[in-house]
């Protein structure tokens, strides 16, 4: 293939009279159409559309889509965001005529299989979560976080306390927390880690009082590292009045271990993009169911899915406590889909695996490359890891040089720079669907990486050089983002 031509935008290869199509002569129906048309609507001119053969078109968007890279394509070990392998068979049932067709306002005597879903994944996520209710009507993590805090501030509301307007998070927390907690009109109070990554619970304690309406903890935490001391932090948040949150990010790896409910979390959401098989990045889409313990039940937003006596399954607006609609009817019921596919497909044996088999192959990789790279935390992980940089620093080369050169490698390259604990942050998951050969292929490339480091640094400081696009000037890019193909003003 020809990568200059094929690389290049379809404008840039459009030539004056070339066409890949045939477009029929206006029919008199559609000229009657145009004409009940307002004069200011229609154009005054020629759209400015590429002029290709058909041929080249196709050539131009398949080479387009051989340059994105997915887990489809390879390993993506993206730390904080399982990227997980998911099951094509979940997309086949997701995507199935017999669903594609529904319509969220015919009579509910005509979906009673949906509706018979969706309340079974509303079931199946508050048994996994320990919760004794769950909604499914946020759209995202985010969208669930927010969610959560609304369904916690209605609680301190109804009892009359109004002061409460303050939570606490943690400074390894993900940016979601303290964004979704402003967005829900709170305060945002920081609480420290200690050196093993874990909460600083006498720090925390210390910000404990009756401004305070929640604590929000990510468990295992954003360095990897369970928080084994839950239960004594949920007794202390619970005397102080407040509400615990669980931000579901990192559930996968409690898969088959513990459920949040039972460490004492009142509310939680589950991103069910990293845990239950839905496609992950690219603005979509995406699903953040929110469950919550019980007597928190009413808050949940409406509508829900209820089964009648009778064994039929009604929509219905639940409680006059309940928060108002949060998203356009049940959410994105094909994301659900996906997700009840999954958990019927794994079964409660195959789910008691999910947790221990992340938590094997992210201890595998991390002890296999902890000589070369710095172990800021000693000890076992659990579903990922943090390395702090290059254990030997002396040539310069940072961990963006390391992820870079991970691309030319046929690798995504993982987080950096994230949590903000540690200066050259870089965090690696590798999920419970990843072969040992992969994983081997991963160490093999970070090791090589290490050795360059040492002996070639020039060659890590230039990478990428096999991506399409190699060594862009990122700062350039960030502040002078060219958005068009060409310059139209």
């Amino acid at each position: 293939m020809n990568s200059e031509l094929y690389g290049k935008l379809v404008f840039e290869i459009s030539r004056e009279g070339r066409r890949g199509c045939s477009v029929p002569v206006p029919s008199d129906a559609a000229g009657a159409v145009e004409k009940s048309i307002p004069a200011s609507l229609l154009r005054t001119g020629i759209p400015e559309l590429p002029m290709v053969d058909e041929p080249s078109a196709v050539r131009h968007y398949t080479n387009m889509s051989t340059n994105n890279f997915g887990v489809d394509t390879g390993f993506y070990p993206l730390g904080s965001c399982t990227m997980k392998y998911n099951p094509k068979i979940n997309e086949a049932l997701a995507s199935s005529p017999e669903v594609a067709a529904l319509h969220p306002f015919q009579p509910a005597g005509t979906a009673q299989g949906a509706l018979e879903a969706y309340y079974m994944l509303q079931s199946f996520l508050s048994e996994i979560g320990g919760m004794a209710e769950f909604s499914l009507n946020p759209y995202a993590g985010a969208h669930g976080e927010l969610t959560g805090l609304m369904v916690i501030r209605a609680y301190h509301a109804d009892r009359g306390d109004f002061g409460r307007i303050k939570v606490i998070v943690p400074d390894s927390a993900h940016g979601t927390n303290p964004a979704s907690a402003a967005v829900a009109g709170l305060q945002i109070i920081e609480t420290r880690s200690m050196p093993d990554g874990t909460v600083d619970i006498d720090d925390l304690c210390s910000k404990l009082d009756d401004t305070v309406a929640a604590v929000m903890l990510t468990n295992p935490n954003t360095t990897g590292m369970f928080e084994r001391r839950i239960p004594e932090i949920a007794r202390a948040v619970h005397a102080a009045g407040a509400l615990l949150y669980y931000d579901g990010a990192n559930l996968n790896p409690m898969l088959g271990v513990a459920r949040p409910g039972d460490m004492g979390f009142d509310v939680m959401h589950i991103n069910l993009h990293k845990t239950f098989s839905t496609p992950h990045g690219g603005g979509g889409p995406g699903a953040g169911p929110v469950g919550v313990r019980a007597g928190l039940e009413k808050y949940l937003p409406n509508p829900r899915v209820v089964k009648q006596p009778d064994g039929s399954f009604a929509v219905v607006t639940h409680s006059d406590d309940a928060l108002g609609r949060i998203s356009f009817w049940l959410g994105n019921f094909t994301v659900l889909r996906r997700a009840l596919a999954y958990i019927l497909t794994l079964g409660a044996e195959g789910m008691m695996h999910v947790g221990p088999y992340a938590t094997l192959a992210a201890n595998y990789v991390m002890n296999s490359l902890n000589d070369l790279y710095l172990q800021p935390i000693p000890g076992p992980c659990k579903h990922e890891f943090v390395f702090d940089g290059l254990r030997d620093k002396s040539t310069g080369i940072t961990t963006l040089n390391v992820a870079k050169r991970l691309l030319d490698m046929g690798f995504h390259a993982p987080t950096i720079y994230f949590p903000l604990l540690f200066h050259e942050a870089l965090m690696v998951e590798p999920t419970e669907t990843e072969s040992r050969e992969t994983l081997d292929a991963f160490i093999d490339a970070m090791r090589r990486i290490a050795a360059e480091a040492q002996s070639q640094p020039e060659i890590l400081q230039q990478a990428p050089l096999c991506t399409p696009m190699a060594h862009p000037d990122e700062t350039e890019a960030a502040t002078h983002p060219k958005l068009k193909w060409k310059d139209l003003t």
